[in-house]
C-alpha cells in the first residue's frame, strides 16, 4: 500500500517538476534547437496543455484499463518521452514530444492523490497528503534550483535525463505494489464522449488562450478573439452535458458540498499564488538583477528547502490543531510573503528576498495537506476520481490563469509607472539639467569625444533609469495583487466546517 503511494507520488513529483525545470532553461532550449523567443514559449504550452487535458480523463481511463495498467503505461511513456525531448532537433519535434510527455505527465498526478485518498485509512490520509504536497508544492519551487543547476553546470539536455533515475525506483515500486486487475473495454462504449470532446476542446483553447494572450494583445488579436469563443462555447456544453447525463465523466454536483466547493474555490487562489509567484520572482531577478538561471535557482531554492523539513510534519499538527486554522495561519503567511515585497528597491536582491522566501515556504506547507484533506473529507469510494481530477486541475488552471493575469499586470503596470516617471522628469526643470550635465561629462571623460553623443547618452541612461523604476514598481504592485488574492482564499477557508475525522486534540 506504502509502495503505490510513494511510487505515484514520485510520479507526481516529476510531471510537475518538468513544468517549472523547462522554464528555468527555457532560452539555453530555444537556442539549442533554433527556436524564436516568441514561438519557444510553446515548449512549456503544449505539455501544459496536454497536461490540463488528460487530468480530468484520468479517473475514468483507469478504471477502463486498470488502475495498475494505466498508471504503469503512462509512467514508462513519461520516461520514454523525457529522454525523446532531450534528443529533439528543432522546435516542432520538441512541441510533439513535450505534448505526449505532458499527456503521459499529467495522468501521474491525480492517479497519485487518487490513490491517498482511496488505498490509505483515513487516519493516514494526511501522511500520505503530506507526500503528495511534496510534489504540488515543493516542485514548483524547487524546479528552477535543479533547473539552473543543470542547464549552467551539465547542458539542457539534462534536466530531461535528470527523471530516469527516480523514474526508474517509481516505475519499480508501481510493478510491485498495484493489484492487477482486468481491463473493462466495455466502458469506452458506454463513455461520455460528448463530455469528453467538449471539455478536451474547451480546456486546450482556454490554456492557449492564457498562455499566448499577453504576447498576441489579448482581444486585440483575432486568433485569440476566436479561441476565446471556442473554450466559451466548449466548457458551456461540458457543463450541460456533465449536469443531464446519466454517466457524466465529472461529478460536478461534488462542488455542492460546503468543504469540497469553498476547498476549491481556495485551491485555484492558492494555484494563482503558488505558480504566480513562481512565475514573478525568476522575471524579476532576471530583468532587474541581472542574475543567470542558476543565480535565480539558488535565490528560489529557500522557497523549497523549508518545506522538505516542514511538510512531514504536518501531518502531527493537524492531530493537534484544528485543520481550519492551519490552512488559515498557511495562507497568512503566504499573503504576508507577499506583502513584504511591495517596496521594492533597486537594492532589492537575493539577502532582501530571503526572509520572504522562508516565510513562503513555511505557508505553502501549512496550507496544502490541511486543505486536501478537508475538502476531500467525506467524499465516497466512487467519486474519487471526480473529486481527484477537479482538485487538481483547477489548481493547474488557477495557475494558468495567475500566470496570464500576472503577465498582462505586469506590462500595464510598468506601462502606467513610466508614464507618471516620465511626465515628472522635464527638461525644463533644474534638477534633470544637471543630472544630464553631470552624465555628458562622465561619458566624455570615459572615450566619448563628442559632446551631442555624450549628451544623447546621458538621455538614454535616464531613460533606461526611470524604466528600470517603472519596472520595479510594477513588480511591487503584482506582488501586493498576489497577497490580496491569498487573503481571499483565507477568507474562503473561514466558510469551511470541521469534519469528524479530522478533529483535533487526537480525535484520530
Amino acid at each position: 500500500m506504502w509502495s503505490a503511494v510513494v511510487g505515484s507520488t514520485l510520479g507526481a513529483f516529476m510531471a510537475v517538476l518538468n513544468i517549472q525545470i523547462v522554464n528555468a532553461s527555457l532560452a539555453d532550449i530555444q537556442g539549442a534547437i533554433g527556436a524564436g523567443k516568441d514561438d519557444g514559449g510553446w515548449i512549456s504550452t503544449s505539455y501544459l496543455i496536454a497536461e490540463i487535458v488528460v487530468i480530468p480523463l484520468s479517473g475514468w481511463l483507469a478504471q477502463v484499463f486498470s488502475l495498475r495498467k494505466y498508471l504503469l503505461t503512462n509512467a514508462i511513456l513519461f520516461l520514454l518521452f523525457s529522454v525523446a525531448c532531450a534528443l529533439a532537433t528543432n522546435l516542432q519535434q520538441m512541441i510533439v514530444l513535450r505534448a505526449i510527455q505532458g499527456f503521459a505527465g499529467g495522468v501521474l498526478i491525480p492517479m497519485a492523490f487518487t490513490i491517498i485518498i482511496t488505498l490509505l485509512p483515513k487516519p493516514k490520509q494526511p501522511i500520505g497528503l503530506a507526500l503528495f504536497a511534496l510534489s504540488a508544492t515543493f516542485a514548483p519551487a524547487i524546479g528552477p534550483t535543479i533547473g539552473g543547476y543543470l542547464t549552467e553546470n551539465y547542458g539542457w539536455e539534462f534536466i530531461f535525463y535528470v527523471n530516469l533515475i527516480p523514474g526508474a525506483l517509481m516505475v519499480g515500486l508501481l510493478w510491485a505494489s498495484l493489484d492487477r486487475a482486468p481491463m473493462k473495454l466495455g466502458l469506452l462504449a458506454k463513455g461520455d464522449w460528448p463530455g469528453i470532446i467538449t471539455m478536451a476542446i474547451g480546456l486546450a483553447a482556454l490554456q492557449t488562450v492564457l498562455e499566448e494572450g499577453n504576447k498576441e494583445d489579448w482581444f486585440g488579436s483575432d486568433f485569440i478573439v476566436r479561441l476565446s469563443v471556442v473554450a466559451a462555447v466548449s466548457l458551456a456544453l461540458f457543463l450541460i452535458i456533465e449536469f443531464k447525463t446519466a454517466n457524466p465523466l465529472l461529478n460536478l454536483r461534488l462542488l455542492a458540498r460546503r468543504n469540497f466547493g469553498f476547498g476549491i474555490v481556495a485551491n485555484v487562489l492558492l494555484g494563482i499564488a503558488l505558480y504566480g509567484s513562481a512565475f514573478v520572482l525568476p522575471i524579476y531577478l532576471s530583468r532587474i538583477q541581472g542574475y543567470n538561471s542558476e543565480q535565480i535557482g539558488m535565490v528560489l531554492a529557500w522557497t523549497g528547502i523549508p518545506q522538505l523539513l516542514l511538510i512531514p510534519l504536518v501531518p502531527r499538527l493537524m492531530k493537534r490543531f484544528d485543520v481550519r486554522l492551519l490552512i488559515a495561519v498557511g495562507f497568512a503567511l503566504f499573503a504576508a510573503s507577499n506583502l513584504m515585497n511591495v517596496h521594492m528597491t533597486g537594492d532589492y536582491a537575493s539577502d532582501q528576498l530571503f526572509w520572504p522566501n522562508v516565510i513562503r515556504a513555511i505557508g505553502q506547507s501549512l496550507v496544502f495537506v490541511p486543505l486536501s484533506a478537508i475538502a476531500t473529507a467525506g467524499i465516497e469510494q466512487e467519486n474519487a476520481g471526480s473529486a481527484s481530477a477537479l482538485f487538481n486541475m483547477m489548481r493547474n488552471l488557477g495557475g494558468a490563469v495567475g500566470i496570464a493575469s500576472l503577465q498582462t499586470f505586469l506590462t500595464k503596470r510598468e506601462q502606467f509607472h513610466s508614464n507618471i516617471l516620465t511626465n515628472s522628469v522635464s527638461v525644463f526643470e533644474e534638477a534633470t539639467r544637471d543630472r544630464v550635465v553631470k552624465l555628458t561629462a562622465y561619458f566624455m571623460n570615459h572615450g566619448v569625444s563628442d559632446q551631442a553623443v555624450a549628451t544623447h547618452k546621458a538621455v538614454v541612461a535616464i531613460a533606461l533609469k526611470l524604466r528600470k523604476q517603472a519596472n520595479i514598481m510594477a513588480f511591487s504592485d503584482t506582488f501586493f495583487l498576489l497577497g490580496v488574492a491569498l487573503i481571499v482564499a483565507l477568507l474562503a477557508t473561514l466558510l469551511l466546517k470541521k469534519p469528524g475525522h479530522l478533529s483535533g486534540g487526537g480525535a484520530h
